[in-house]
């Protein structure tokens, strides 16, 4: 319950910032900035729809954590590190040849990495895991 209690308000903080952001700043709206908002909205969400699956579960009566769930998060984290890995290494090879400015290069790839997770997460939560 506490778990779901705090990525509602994570989402709810990152949604009033973002909203800010992006309405709040300049008057004149490009792709990237449309693209980021884009982004953020999908990630929040996905965090929406965690603490909504949380809620649930307490009042189904389920156990907080069970071992699939444990199993299922623990797989996502390693897939999602190592597709960073590589994801940060393309990015290092592109920023060398297009002309960004570190604090993109740097939001992108935090973006990247939270999206990654999240494709990772609702791979396995799908396709399920095997015993190993």
């Amino acid at each position: 319950m506490k778990r779901g209690i705090i990525a509602l308000l994570v989402s709810a903080i990152v949604l009033a910032a973002t909203a800010y952001w992006f309405f709040g700043t300049e008057k004149s709206v490009n792709v990237h900035k449309i693209l980021s908002f884009g982004v953020i909205i999908v990630l929040v969400g996905f965090g929406i729809w965690f603490a909504v699956r949380k809620f649930s579960a307490v009042r189904r009566g389920e156990p907080q954590e069970d071992e699939l769930s444990k199993k299922i998060v623990q797989k996502s984290a390693a897939w999602s590190y190592y597709i960073s890995l590589y994801m940060w290494v393309f990015m290092i090879w592109l920023k060398d040849r297009v002309t960004m400015e570190t604090e993109e290069v740097l939001g992108a790839g935090i973006l990247s990495m939270a999206l990654i997770f999240m494709f990772c997460f609702i791979f396995h939560r799908l396709r399920g895991v095997r015993n190993e």
